[in-house]
């Protein structure tokens, strides 16, 4: 039996697959690759039949993202399990440090690290702060765990039931929610993962602001506040969560707008916009101000600079 399961989930990108199968490998020792080739009409699947010492496992309809990760949590066999998208890649041996986390931690269901974010002009890497302990309300308001950089435990699945397929761009969020309600959450304050973000023009579904934003609130609003932890907590409680949580979607979708703009893309802009509506008002009114005073806290921060500088203003 492996220790770890990877779990790439592919889709007519075959001149990606094998990277991606390489990092996975290099990630760590005991290590399992599951290949779910999600119907794809390419090279894909010669290509993957190629690649030696994976379990490779073909869709005949496809089943996006959620739908292929939940065949290869089928297939699998590990005691602990990744997920790693075939444009992402796992730097070496991180697998390793975050299982021994993990096995230190018995109270824990879940162990993130930070992930290098790369896009077509610049780098990052996200989180810079790394929340752990009891983590759920935090989540509640934001995912702050890269996916690929999240190992769980199997037995966690077992309890809470494997991704909803129904829930693309937010399926692994929606399962780090129903971990952190019963599990503790640990970091690995160090990246993990080169995890490459998705332009407003990729097509792909996490470049679709409106509708991640979109199935984020009715997620909210239809499960996560009705959760047990959730329902048990006190009112002031739950309206703090959703004011934080449509405020940070309310950033988002100024934010993407702001992207595709950037990109020409008028269209997926208005989008966004249009879409405020759904976090509400209120929401949108408290960015404004929280930005406002972010604003004025730069602008005297410089005045003071210049001020003991010398330099008029």
């Amino acid at each position: 039996m492996p220790l770890t399961s990877i779990i790439i989930a592919t889709h007519c990108r075959p001149h990606l697959l094998g990277r991606a199968v390489e990092s996975a490998r290099a990630a760590g020792d005991d290590i399992e690759v599951i290949v779910v080739d999600d119907a794809s009409m390419d090279q894909t699947e010669s290509v993957a039949r190629a690649l030696p010492d994976i379990k490779y496992v073909r869709l005949e309809r496809n089943q996006r993202v959620a739908g292929a990760r939940n065949i290869g949590l089928l297939v699998s066999s590990g005691e602990y399990v990744t997920f790693l998208d075939d444009d992402d890649l796992r730097l070496p041996l991180t697998l390793n440090e975050q299982v021994r986390f993990l096995r230190a931690n018995p109270d824990a269901g879940l162990v993130y690290g930070q992930a290098i974010v790369r896009d077509r002009s610049s780098e990052r890497v996200y989180p810079l702060d790394c929340p752990q302990g009891d983590v759920f309300w935090q989540l509640l308001t934001e995912n702050f765990i890269p996916c690929g950089s999240a190992v769980f435990r199997r037995s966690c699945v077992d309890r809470i039931g494997m991704l909803d397929s129904y829930l693309a761009g937010i399926d692994d969020w929606d399962l780090w929610v129903r971990i952190a309600e019963l599990h503790q959450v640990i970091a690995l304050p160090k990246p993990v993962m080169v995890w490459q973000r998705s332009s407003p023009v990729s097509a792909q579904g996490t470049s679709q602001g409106a509708y991640i934003v979109s199935r984020a609130v009715r997620q909210f609003k239809s499960s996560w506040i009705k959760l047990p932890r959730a329902v048990a907590a006190p009112r002031h409680r739950k309206q703090f969560a959703w004011n934080r949580f449509s405020e940070n979607m309310a950033s988002h979708l100024v934010w993407e707008a702001m992207r595709s703009l950037n990109h020409y893309n008028v269209g997926q802009a208005t989008r966004n916009v249009s879409t405020l509506a759904q976090v509400g008002p209120l929401a949108v009114l408290r960015l404004a101000k929280k930005t406002g005073r972010s604003l004025i806290h730069r602008t005297q921060g410089r005045r003071n600079n210049d001020l003991n500088s010398g330099r008029c203003v």
